[in-house]
Formats: structure tokens, sequence, C-alpha cells
């Protein structure tokens, strides 16, 4: 029945969008006014049908005030209304439906101890009753909408039904907080389109169990052969394998040729031996302490990576699992960077081939702040990769934390996830069936987004946080039900039994064959195949040291041609005055009429790496200018504000180069160029701090990846850290890159250290790491001041015809006979050390530079001391304080290298538990003392 009101307000208080509903609709209507795709399509759709107004709304105002204003100047001159009540009773429907869409998760069937409930707090909302229904209201058929479970009308009993089973069983989905409303509108569709369809056929189940049994099988065997050993077993989160199995599988079939994943150590053995297929007689032989003498520290077997090929249908997928400590999420940005890097060597743009798989626990995964830097970089345009599937293995205690309110401030360890609207998949971990349509869902909603989805996979534990733990000594409770507990395996096992598809001496089979197979010590994964190593780019990198030889030279016309392209750009583009002086001073150098000075050194390495063939990637906080305003290797159009890059239009064959200004962060920022770095070794990977102490934000990336990886898992890395530094008044935290700390790391050949002083050093340590075949980490500590220091400048032959070197002797005519004392150092002290000295008039110091602190280069710098034998009054001067600096760390190679019988000192700052002084006369001061101090016989 229909009605004709003339009046708005009439219509207005008799609609379901007055009375005791009007405060409900205004809160939508709101969300409309500022986002018309925010909101249920059933309702925009009832708000897209309001007559138009060319008034600019407000977007707080009352929805009542804008219906009227709506109706003084559009009124027309009937509108057409459905009856009020009848509009009520939709609109209280909607709302039950709604209900179930935003909170039905909090109260789903998820736990599998049924110990927490993971309900927080009573959701009324989603008793019927609640809106003012009734059992009257049961054989009712209402409109829901097409977007109800793909139906325009339901009998309201069979409503009430569907919203339980869909949103109330062993798959919670929150998804409401997901902003795009073809995102939203296909996670609710894939929810409620499956209700009373069959999902898996009677083989796909068996297969679920096998693979339980897998799961179950590998655990109880190392528990009984190795016991009391630590191998963070998975027993409870069994249903992991089979979801990872399933992902696999699943994003195969949706064109992926690559999956890397990343996992800390629980359930990683079996996850090597389930899924990858590393042979269960080699982990065995890890457990008894057996390992293959490779010279190698190793680490324990529960950070081992691993790499196979999986076959699914007629097409192998790669897997890599990748190398991580005990820093339980600062392997996911390492995933991450190897997926980008991965992915740009397959051309693969959009990211449909390579796919990301990170693995969190429940309490690390909101409690370690990698992970929200993680997801920060998720959309950035420098690292995402078209998404991440993240699982969250959630076995509700975390470490021994059993209360919620002593691990996280949030209703859901997942919450997290909401910072970039991804949506949750919370899935019990009992039912595996819920488990692979999770999986295949996420792999699925991945595809066609290309953005992070979650799994939370609510488990358990069985054992203690290591297998010599006793839970029941803090969580007695919960304890007391697991023990009772039925394995996930055996609660499948009785459920496939009940339905028949399988009988008790078939299970039972199963567990003895895959018990049998890992008593032959085999491979257990059917699917395994053996890997192509002619594909494998690392190969023609291993086994190079410091020594390998490299080409260096670089053809000077051709040198002069690419200088000239770098030092322009189209006319249209209309750079900052100061920015077009930096353009017009490089011209001058591409034509040998100015010295080079750091910024167009450091270009022209990418340059001629670029023509070459070799691609260059650098990313860091302000790395497309420089922090210090050196680089400016990207032109900003002062008209539109687009960016030009000259370094990408040398020609057509070069090869790539990227900039990016990198996400305020450095962790995970440095975490993702160290797994594009050991992914690529054909790309300079660089990573440039803003300033050089910032490094400290990343330091377990430093300990633990870039300093160690080769000892502990055999990895080499080409990774290039730039950390600017040096003592110009800025304060303790803008003067020091702690040259100390990397210095402590050094040993076994295991990273660089170098400080060139001369834009041509810089120029050619960038180019021997990109050429020579040796991958291993540099650390260069580089310059603010001398950016621009007037001294500091190469000539257009130093360039084209030097090479990198390790040490520098003295540069002024001095007469060795004269010298009576030789002061080494290294870096922008050298600067200060040789002004003072030429102020003076002095011809009795020499001053040695030290440009690579390690590996140390002995040959080179005993060399350069050979004139200087009669000498025994050595000094080593640095800016830095006593206990900082190179002085401890590499006293030892100083006085090795120095004249039999001589001495040597310090000249420098004193120790200070601070990096440097705050007030500017504090730090002149003691600059001006070193100095002195260096050059005073």
């Amino acid at each position: 029945m229909q009605y004709q009101y003339k009046n708005f307000d009439d219509w207005l208080a008799s609609s379901p969008f007055g009375g005791s509903n009007q405060a409900y609709v205004e809160e939508i209507y709101e969300q409309y006014l500022d986002d018309p795709h925010s909101i249920d399509a059933s309702w925009k759709a009832i708000f897209d049908s309001f007559p138009s107004t060319t008034v600019v709304e407000q977007p707080h105002s009352q929805v009542r005030d804008y219906f009227r204003k709506l109706a003084r100047e559009n009124i027309p001159e009937a509108v057409t209304v459905v009856d009020p009540e009848a509009s009520t009773k939709q609109v209280r429907l909607l709302q039950w439906i709604n209900a179930y869409r935003f909170r039905g998760y909090t109260q789903a069937n998820l736990d599998p101890l049924n110990y927490y409930r993971w309900k927080t707090s009573s959701v009324p909302e989603l008793d019927y009753h609640h809106h003012g229904f009734s059992e009257a209201d049961l054989n009712e058929t209402m409109t829901v909408g097409k977007y109800v479970f793909g139906k325009d009308t339901m009998r309201f009993a069979d409503l009430a039904t569907a919203l339980k089973e869909t949103y109330l069983g062993t798959i919670g989905l929150e998804f409401m907080h997901v902003q795009d409303m073809m995102q939203r509108n296909w996670l609710q569709a894939k929810m409620e389109s499956v209700l009373n369809k069959p999902l898996f056929s009677k083989e796909e189940k068996v297969n679920l169990l096998s693979e339980l049994t897998a799961a179950d099988g590998l655990e109880r065997y190392i528990g009984a052969k190795f016991p009391g050993a630590k191998r963070f077993s998975l027993e409870g989160s069994d249903a992991f394998i089979p979801m990872m199995k399933e992902i696999i599988r699943h994003a195969s079939r949706q064109g992926v040729d690559d999956v890397v994943m990343g996992m800390a150590h629980r359930g990683r053995l079996n996850m090597l031996v389930n899924v990858l297929g590393k042979k269960p007689a080699e982990l065995f032989d890890e457990f008894a302490g057996k390992h293959t003498d490779d010279n190698r520290t190793g680490d324990v077997k529960y950070h081992q990576g691993f790499s196979s090929d999986f076959a699914v249908d007629d097409k192998n997928v790669h897997l890599t699992l990748a190398f991580n400590p005990s820093h339980l999420e600062i392997v996911n940005p390492v995933v991450v960077g190897a997926v980008r890097a991965r992915q740009e060597r397959a051309g693969d743009k959009t990211g449909d081939r390579v796919l990301a798989v990170t693995v969190h626990g429940d309490s690390a995964v909101t409690g370690q702040g990698v992970m929200q830097e993680t997801l920060n970089m998720a959309n950035a345009r420098g690292y995402t990769v078209g998404g991440t599937i993240r699982i969250v293995i959630n076995n509700q205690i975390g470490f021994t934390t059993s209360n919620p309110n002593d691990t996280r401030s949030t209703e859901f360890c997942t919450d997290i996830a909401k910072m970039i609207q991804a949506p949750i998949i919370h899935v019990n971990g009992d039912d595996p069936e819920a488990v692979a349509f999770a999986a295949r869902m996420a792999v699925e909603y991945r595809t066609l987004f290309k953005r992070d989805i979650f799994i939370d996979l609510i488990s358990y534990r069985r054992h203690g946080h290591n297998e010599a733990d006793e839970p029941l000594a803090t969580q007695p409770m919960m304890y007391s039900i697991i023990k009772k507990h039925p394995t996930p395996r055996k609660v499948y096992e009785d459920r496939l039994v009940s339905e028949g598809v399988i009988n008790q001496d078939e299970a039972i089979a199963m567990m003895n064959n895959y018990r049998d197979a890992l008593d032959q010590g085999e491979c257990v994964v059917p699917e395994w195949r053996e890997m192509d190593m002619a594909a494998v780019d690392w190969l023609q990198y291993l086994n190079y040291d410091w020594t390998a030889p490299y080409e260096n030279q670089f053809p000077q016309d051709r040198f002069l041609t690419l200088a000239k392209r770098v030092a322009e750009y189209p006319e249209n583009v209309k750079a900052h005055s100061r920015v077009e002086k930096i353009y017009n001073d490089r011209k001058e150098m591409a034509t040998d009429n100015k010295p080079f000075d750091w910024g167009m050194a450091e270009t022209m390495a990418y340059a001629t790496l670029l023509d070459e063939g070799t691609h260059v990637r650098i990313s860091g906080e302000d790395a497309g200018r420089g922090t210090f305003f050196h680089r400016h290797a990207v032109v900003h159009n002062q008209n539109d504000g687009t960016g030009f890059v000259p370094l990408t239009h040398l020609h057509a064959n070069q090869g790539r180069f990227q900039v990016w200004d990198s996400v305020l962060s450095e962790e995970a920022v440095l975490a993702f160029e160290y797994g594009f770095a050991t992914t690529d070794p054909k790309t300079l990977t660089i990573w440039e701090a803003q300033f050089g102490d910032f490094a400290n934000g990343a330091q377990i990336v430093i300990d633990q990846f870039i300093s160690s990886r080769e000892q502990k898992w055999g990895r080499t890395c080409g990774l290039v850290m730039l950390l600017p530094h040096g003592y110009e008044g800025q304060g303790p935290e803008h003067s020091s890159a702690r040259v100390e700390r990397y210095l402590q790391l050094c040993a076994e050949q295991n990273i660089q250290v170098c400080i060139p002083s001369t834009p041509a050093q810089v120029y050619h340590m960038l180019r021997r790491q990109a050429i020579r075949k040796m991958r291993r980490p540099l650390v260069a500590i580089t310059p603010k001041s001398l950016l621009r220091h007037p001294l500091a400048i190469s000539s257009l032959k130093e360039l084209t015809e030097g090479t990198f070197q390790n040490a520098i002797g003295e540069i002024d005519a001095i007469e060795p006979s004269q010298v009576k004392r030789v002061v080494m150092c290294s870096g922008k002290v050298f600067y200060d050390l040789i002004e003072e000295r030429r102020k003076k008039a002095q011809t009795d110091v020499a001053i040695v530079r030290i440009e690579q602190l390690y590996p140390f280069p002995y040959e080179e710098v005993a060399k350069i001391l050979e004139p200087y034998t009669h000498v025994t009054d050595f000094v080593w001067c640095q800016e830095e304080p006593q206990n900082q600096g190179a002085w401890y760390c590499s006293k030892h190679n100083f006085e090795y290298v120095i004249p039999e019988g001589a001495k040597l000192s310090y000249a420098g700052r004193p120790a200070s538990a601070a990096p440097a002084v705050g007030y500017a006369s504090l730090h002149n001061k003691q600059q001006r003392e070193l100095i002195e101090q260096a050059l005073t016989l």
C-alpha cells in the first residue's frame, strides 16, 4: 500500500527514517555523506533515491535538517513512499542482518577448547527479539535484498538459521571495517553464497586427514625419538599444515609460480618436513647433533630455511622458507623484500606470479613493533608486493601470558590488521575444512584485490613454550582442558568416520604408513619435486672473496656522454632554483670544466652501472633528494609536482633504476632491502639512513641478518648501507653513525666498513660493490659537510681511470725524511687536519687516510708507511669519543702496521656516554683541541 504526501515533514515523521529509528539512520546517513560507498548497498540505494540538490551539504549536519532543506528546495508535486509500518520493519531487519556482519565473529564457534570462547562481551543485537521481532514473524517471508544470501526474499526462520550458520560457525569473518564497497561486497558474498553447499569432495576430505596425520605424526615421532629436545611443537595447531598446502595449491591455480614464506620457530620443523619436503633423516641428524663440516658456525634447526619445488596439477610452484633468527616478527619485511625482488626479476608488475605468506604468533603479531612498520609499507609504492597472506597461529597464550589483558590492549590480536583495512578470517583450528576454506578465500581475495588479508588460526599449544616447559605451572585451568582434549587429527577422523567418508581401519593405516615413511628417512611430501639448480641466480656469485678480480675502468667518452644525460631534464620541467643550480653545475662537470663533487660522482657511479646493464635500487627517508640536498635523483616540477628521474632516461637498454623515499621507518625498511638484496644479486641494493645513527632502530636487522647471515646460514648478500656521519656540532643524535658498532661485528670477513673521503672514492666504492663477483654487505660511512666542501672534489681522470683505494697516503709535497709524526685517520677529520697543517705550513707531520677499516688493508697501509720507517711517533686521530669510533676496535690493526718499536697514541675526544656534545661552542672547542693534539709534536 502506498501513500501520497505533499508535506516533507509529514513524510519524514511517518517514514522509517523518523521516530525511534532516526538516530540509527542519521548515523548511516552521515557515513553516506562522507563516502556513499562506505555503507551497505541497500542503504545506498535508499539514499540515492532522494531528490537531488545543488546545495553543498554540511558534512556533520543532522539528517532531518538536511532532509527539510531538500524538501523546501526540491519538493515534488507528490512524494511516493512505502507503507511506514512495513518500512520500519524493513529497517529493523537490515539492522539485524548487519549486526551479524559487523559483530557475528565475536560470538562464532572459534575456540577448540571452549575456554575463552572468544566472547569478550555479549552482542544482544544478534537476537532478533532485540529488533522487535518475535516468534510470530518466523513464518513470514521478507524482502532481504539481493546482497543477502543471493536471494531477494527469505522466510524469517530460514534467514535466522542462515545467519547463524554463516556468521556464528567455525569461521568468523571480520570485514565491515573494509571501506572499499567492492571488496566488502565480495567478502560478504563469499561467506553468504556457500550456505548448504558441499565445499569438499570425498578425496579432498581424505587428503585433509592425511595432511593432519602427517602434522600430528611428525611431532609424535620426534617427541618419542628425542624426548625433551626443543622442537617448538605445532601440536594443537596441526591444521596449519593443510592450510599452507591448500594456499599453495589454490595460489598455483590462480597463476602463482613462486611462494616465499616466513615464520618463527613454532611449527617450523613440521613445515620443513611436511610442506617443503626436507628429508626427515636430515632433520633427525640435526637432532642428534650431526652437521656438515663447512666451517660455518651454523644455527639451530628451527631457524633454518629451505627451498623446493611443489607440484600442483601439471605445473611446479617454487617454495622458499626464509632463514630467520628468534626475533619473532623481523623475518616478515625480509620476506616481503625478497618477494618484491622476485617480482621485478620476473617482470611481475601486478603481483600475480609471486606470493608472500607470513606466519605470526598471537602475542608477537600485536606486540612486536616491526609488524606495524611492515603493514605500513604494504601499499607504499616502493614496497608493495600486491598483497600478503598473513597467518596467525593463535594458541591463545603467547609465551606464558594466559590473560589476554596482559598481552595486548585490543579485543583480538589481529586488530592490528585494521590499520590497513585488511579483512580478518578467524577460524577454528579443529575444523580443517573451515581452515581450507579460509585458505582458498584468502588466496582469491589477494588475487582479486592485491591487498593483505589475515587468517587467524585459533587453536592451542599442547605442550609448553618448548618441550621442557611445564605449562600447568602457569596455566592450570587451560591445560587441564588441553590434556583431555582430542588432537585435531582425532577430531576430524571421528567426523569423517561418522560421515562415512573413511573407516577406522583406514585411518589407522594412514598413521602407520606415515610413521613407516619417517623411518625410511626420505621425503614424505608427495608433491615435492627436484629443483632446477641451473635457474638459481646465485651460483655465479659463490666462492669469491675480497680478492675477486674486477674491471673498474670506464671509457671516458662514454662517461662524458652519460654525464651530460644525467645533468639534463626536459624544458617543461621547472626545477626549484637551488636544484637548477646543482644541475647547472653538473653540466659544467659533464664538460670537464668543473671538478666532480660528491653528488655528481655518486650519480655517475649509478649511471655507468646502469649503462652496463646493472640494476640499482636506493631507498630511505629522503633518498630521492638526499637528506643533505646532494643527490636530487628526482627533479620535482615546481608547476605540477611531478617528478623526472634522469637516471631512468639514459637509453633503452639500460639497467633498471629505482629510488624510493621510504616510509618513516628503519627496521622494517632495512629488513626489506636485506630481503631484496639476498634475492637479487644483479641489483645494487642500497639503504640510506637519514642520519647514520638512525640505523639504531634497525639494530636487529644488522646484528641478526647483515653481519651474521653467512656464518649462520651460508647466505651471501651485497646490500649497501649509506650512513651519514661527521661531527659538525649537530648534537648527540646527528653526529655519529656509531662506527664502533659495525667494527665490533666484524669477523671472518663478514662485512666491509668503508669511510670514503673523496667523490672519486664513493664512485669507485659503489662500482666495485656491483662489479666484483663477491657479494657481502658494505657499510659505508658517508659525509654531510663534505658533500659541499671545497676540498672534497675529484677530477674526471680520477673517476674514469682510478680505482677504490683502501688507504690513501700523503697528498702534499712533504719530504718523508722530515716527517717526525704520522697521523692516521678516516673521514671528515682529514680535511680539518690538512687545512690546519697547511695554515701552519707544517712539514713534519704526514697524514694517512684509512678508507676501508674492515677488512683492514694491511698490505696497502704498510706500503704507504714505507717512507716513514724512521718515524716512531704514530697517532690515530678521530672525531668520535675515545670509547667510540675506530680506536678500540681497530687499534690492534694500527699497531700491527706501524714500524716495530714505534709508539701509537690517540688524539680525539675523551670517552663519553653520549656520541657527541649538544652545544656548538663546546663542540668547536673539542674539535680545535683534537686537531691541535694530533698535529702538535
